[in-house]
């Protein structure tokens, strides 16, 4: 058993509906019985509108829910965007900042440190994604744009709160050329990503780095999350496609609860 207790969270994207999401949320229901909970915490990420039926369906499960983003705002004239302080009014635990997919669309490292001080004001979790293309890989500046990403959100975690606390403050590293192309990294190419962030935090005065859950989020599947979990500095994952169906995102929550 590691130290650190892992976790799975399941990033719904924008999918599902309300018939679907009872299929999903009735067989999330009986986690409790086949994945123990004492030796993993589980989440999931439904769009927006549905994270009042994720409530109704997970609250008395152990099976926690969060929002998949959140503004960088407080309040106001911000069309279309939801604030810290509304997710909190609605016992969302967890926040996904720092999507690849919401970087590409021209989310700032900037923009992800503001996200991430908003949380820490509610005291709502943060899972903040760091990731490289496959350009950058190649170009061998994988380690250049983790340290990038991860000194953005530094300050705002070392200032404190609820949020930055080892539990309550996730990474996720996401290699951006495997997620949703059917390519993983290999467990060793993980490690060495996870561990390098790990020594990151360290470098930049993080004292708890050693307690930082770091998940892996490039396209985990049932076949592939017992080798990925098993690496030292690997604590969870961050699931697309596969936490869509109940029983494969079941079989990885039990992969990490036996890692």
């Amino acid at each position: 058993m590691k130290v650190r207790k892992p976790l799975v969270a399941g990033n719904w994207k924008m999918n599902g509906d309300i018939a679907s999401n009872e299929q999903l949320f009735t067989a999330l229901r009986a986690a409790p019985e086949r994945v123990p909970a004492a030796q993993v915490e589980v989440v999931v990420c439904p769009p927006y509108p549905y994270l009042g039926q994720a409530a109704a369906w997970l609250g008395d499960t152990g099976v926690a829910w969060g929002a998949q983003d959140v503004s960088a705002h407080p309040n106001g004239a911000h069309t279309g965007e939801v604030s810290a302080s509304m997710l909190a009014d609605l016992g969302c635990r967890w926040v996904v900042i720092g999507h690849s997919e919401r970087r590409q669309a021209g989310e700032t490292d900037e923009q992800v440190a503001a996200k991430l001080a908003r949380c820490a004001a509610h005291e709502i979790g943060v899972i903040a994604c760091v990731g490289e293309t496959l350009a950058e890989r190649e170009a061998g500046a994988t380690e250049t744009v983790l340290a990038r990403q991860l000194d953005a959100i530094a300050s705002t975690l070392l200032a404190g709160g609820a949020s930055a606390a080892p539990g309550r403050f996730v990474l996720a590293y996401e290699p951006v050329w495997a997620i949703g192309t059917g390519r993983t990294a290999s467990p060793d190419t993980a490690q060495a990503a996870h561990r390098f962030l790990r020594e990151r935090l360290a470098v930049r005065g993080y004292r708890e780095s050693g307690y930082v859950r770091i998940l892996y989020g490039g396209s985990v599947k049932a076949n592939n999350a017992a080798a990925l979990f098993a690496m030292p500095d690997v604590d969870g994952g961050l699931i697309g496609g596969a936490s869509l169906v109940a029983d494969e995102f079941l079989d990885i929550c039990r992969a990490a609860a036996l890692a």
